[in-house]
């Protein structure tokens, strides 16, 4: 059973996810947040497996809700609801730590299978459009801040073998593991657990951390 806390301050979209996902047998809806300090309270009371997380909300906004829950080290994974897919909250959201992204006028179906892909520790946005979404903004990097900003020579990679940072690298560009598998002659599920190795190395949480980790550490260049 996936546990959903649905943090949203319109109460007529929070009714139409908990309708949605109640019909389903395998999801339960814990409770409802109208703003980002309820979301962080509730998570930490009823540590659900998955927080809908909506970014424009008054007062602790879904940005912040989402950098402060996923600070605690909680299992609970953060999935953004935003507006436009190349929203630049959407990308902030993303840096301070969801698991991915999705647009509100996404079909019921995506969504729920969105909710699972998460729950399960996979990243939702497709590996093109996280690219996509990456190059629109990487220039709203803070500029300056050393601690922020990794630089080529980041402590994350430096357990990496030759290959993993290979990988790594074109993981930043967006690629598939069926693509990475033809590129490198690799059995694809040798490729998964090459992306496992990086993933649990650097200490990224998924897919999506990885590539950010790329950009930072220079790896990949913006388009």
């Amino acid at each position: 059973m996936t546990t959903v806390l649905i943090a949203d301050d319109q109460p007529l979209q929070r009714f139409g996810f908990r309708m949605l996902l109640e019909s389903q047998d395998d999801m339960t809806v814990l409770g409802e947040a109208a703003n980002g300090t309820e979301a962080i309270r509730m998570t930490t009371e009823l540590h659900p497996d998955v927080v809908l997380m909506d970014i424009r909300m008054p007062g602790l906004d879904g940005i912040e809700a989402t950098r402060r829950i996923v600070a605690t080290g909680d299992r609970t994974r953060v999935l953004i609801l935003t507006t436009f897919d190349l929203d630049e909250y959407a990308y902030a959201g993303l840096r301070a730590g969801a698991s991915g992204f999705l647009v509100k006028d996404v079909r019921p179906e995506e969504l729920l299978s969105g909710i699972r892909a998460v729950a399960t520790g996979d990243a939702v946005v497709a590996p093109s459009l996280t690219r996509r979404l990456l190059d629109a903004y990487a220039h709203h990097l803070p500029v300056g801040d050393t601690e922020e900003e990794p630089t080529p020579d980041d402590p994350r990679l430096s357990t990496l073998t030759e290959r993993e940072r290979e990988i790594l690298t074109v993981i930043g560009k967006g690629w598939t593991n069926t693509e990475i598998a033809t590129r490198f002659h690799l059995a694809e599920s040798t490729v998964k657990t090459h992306v496992g190795r990086i993933l649990a190395k650097t200490g990224s949480r998924d897919r999506i951390q990885a590539v950010i980790l790329a950009y930072d550490a220079k790896l990949v260049e913006p388009a």
